[in-house]
């Protein structure tokens, strides 16, 4: 492999956003002119009924003579989200104390639920 195409894999600094099931990877990395330029990707974890998973990933190369109107556009949507709704967040899900309910009318008859989503028995059940 020639010298400069592996200068244009090499990443020059990075840093990594870990956010639940998310992961956001922002990399400088350098063109085959020595210039630099800055990839964002994200990846996030699915994971199957068989417990298997896999990964999904999306990138954004960012280019210098688009850093500014760029970072602008951030800046200007973040602020709209922030003055609009607040800094909490609102979704359950993301909640420390968030625990997934399952619905009890779509309990299989055949099918034995872990002990673990039961949290109160009555004797009337029994």
């Amino acid at each position: 492999m020639r010298e400069n195409d592996m200068l244009e894999k090499e990443e020059i600094f990075s840093k990594v956003l870990r956010a639940g099931r998310r992961t956001y990877f922002f990399d400088v990395r350098a063109t085959k002119a020595d210039d630099y330029y800055i990839t964002i990707t994200e990846s996030k974890k699915f994971t199957e009924a068989d417990g298997s998973f896999h990964f999904k990933k999306h990138k954004i190369f960012l280019y210098k003579e688009d850093f500014t109107a760029f970072g602008e556009i951030l800046e200007e949507m973040t602020s709209y989200v922030l003055n609009h709704k607040g800094e909490e967040v609102i979704s359950e899900r993301h909640q420390k104390d968030f625990k997934k309910e399952y619905p009890e009318e779509n309990h299989d008859e055949t099918e034995t639920p872990s002990t673990s989503s039961f949290t109160d028995i009555e004797f009337d059940d029994i």
